[in-house]
């Protein structure tokens, strides 16, 4: 790093770690300088927390921190905005950096995948994220991995590397609420939590877990539920899996569905995968957009149907009318909760119920599944098991 770049980087990570305490009237001009510096980093950089001053660092856990982008790496030139800052404007680099407590827990080194708002991770993010994840697990030099993700599509993410990831070695998806120029932000300490998360032997073959707000959530379970609030993450129906209290680790609950080393999803060969749409139920609405969603190659279609799953008159004749071309109807709901029971109608139709998947979870089960099988039974067994 060039010394006008250390120059910058000072009084942000200084601020970023300490809070409110170190705010000053500079600061969101030195905030928006590495926000531009940073935005210009490769996808390929790589950082490494320096260790060297300590001689016992050999024994502590190798983990390695792919970063994405999203909040957590969000700037703004105002210390008090929490909705109007730009999402990715830091990199690898500085959350590492911001964070030295993390040395003394882990030997830490970071990758830039991507960095951008998690709104706009697609499903070629989404295959290059999980491939990486799956090299770097493969070695023995890597004991865990954490990903830094936007909290508005992080559920998604983590619950697809909970079907692919092929190892039981921890992964750990954080974000946070607040971008790091915010007083009280939220990030530095979720980023320690999940390292030190990702490090506990405890969390092996706990498949994908989700990290914030110091509670430790299965990606099978946990989903996002308020627009802004940082306890917006939660288990409603099944609950947490443990929590991150006195900088110990707690477990008191498993994940009873099949993940990781247990799923039969493999994407190492895959460099696409089938269009899945999700549609909405509500009174007065039209079989149009099933027409169209056939129409633009939808090869499997997930309805956030009322109550149990529920289909209009109208939606049931467009979702069967794409079931008679082949097209999956996957049942879920718009509850926000609950189990989506089966029909002994579903099969007759091409419909799969997804249990208590949400939509945009059974969206992501159901790519996978079409690249194993166009078999309706089969991809309800999926349903079942994961």
């Amino acid at each position: 790093m060039t010394n006008m770049k250390k120059m910058t980087m000072i009084p942000l990570l200084a601020s970023f770690i300490l809070g409110s305490t170190l705010w000053s009237g500079g600061f969101t001009a030195n905030v928006a300088a590495a926000a531009t510096t940073n935005t210009t980093l490769s996808t390929s950089s790589t950082t490494t927390l320096d260790n060297s001053e300590n001689p016992q660092t050999n024994h502590l856990p190798n983990i390695k921190i792919l970063a994405t982008g999203g909040t957590i790496a969000g700037s703004s030139s105002v210390n008090t905005d929490t909705t109007g800052y730009k999402a990715g404007a830091l990199g690898v680099e500085t959350l590492i950096n911001a964070v030295p407590e993390m040395k003394s827990i882990a030997n830490v080194s970071g990758e830039q995948v991507v960095n951008v708002g998690s709104p706009d991770v697609n499903n070629e993010i989404l295959l290059k994220l999980a491939k990486r994840t799956n090299e770097l697990l493969a070695r023995d030099d890597v004991d865990g991995i954490v990903i830094t993700h936007g909290t508005d599509t992080l559920e998604e993410t983590a619950y697809f590397l909970n079907l692919v990831v092929k190892s039981d070695k921890p992964v750990v998806v954080v974000g946070s609420m607040r971008p790091a120029t915010a007083i009280s932000a939220d990030g530095p300490f979720n980023l320690y939590n999940a390292v030190k998360v990702a490090g506990a032997s405890a969390s092996k073959g706990q498949g994908v877990l989700v990290l914030l707000n110091d509670r430790i959530g299965a990606a099978r379970y946990i989903t996002k539920t308020n627009t802004t609030a940082v306890d917006t993450f939660k288990s409603v129906e099944q609950g947490y899996l443990g929590a991150v209290v006195g900088d110990q680790v707690y477990y008191y609950n498993k994940s009873t569905h099949k993940h990781t080393t247990s799923s039969v999803f493999d994407i190492s060969n895959l460099t696409q995968l089938p269009q899945v749409d999700i549609l909405y139920e509500y009174q007065n609405n039209g079989r149009y957009l099933y027409d169209a969603a056939v129409a633009a190659g939808a090869k499997g279609i997930v309805v956030a149907g009322s109550g149990n799953g529920s289909l209009s008159k109208t939606s049931s004749e467009g979702a069967e009318a794409a079931g008679k071309k082949g097209v999956i109807i996957a049942r879920s709901t718009r509850v926000g909760s609950g189990v989506v029971s089966p029909s002994t109608k579903d099969a007759a139709s091409n419909f799969v119920s997804t249990d208590s998947l949400n939509p945009q979870k059974a969206r992501i089960l159901l790519m996978l599944a079409l690249t194993q099988t166009h078999d309706v039974n089969q991809i309800q067994s999926f349903f079942n098991e994961y």
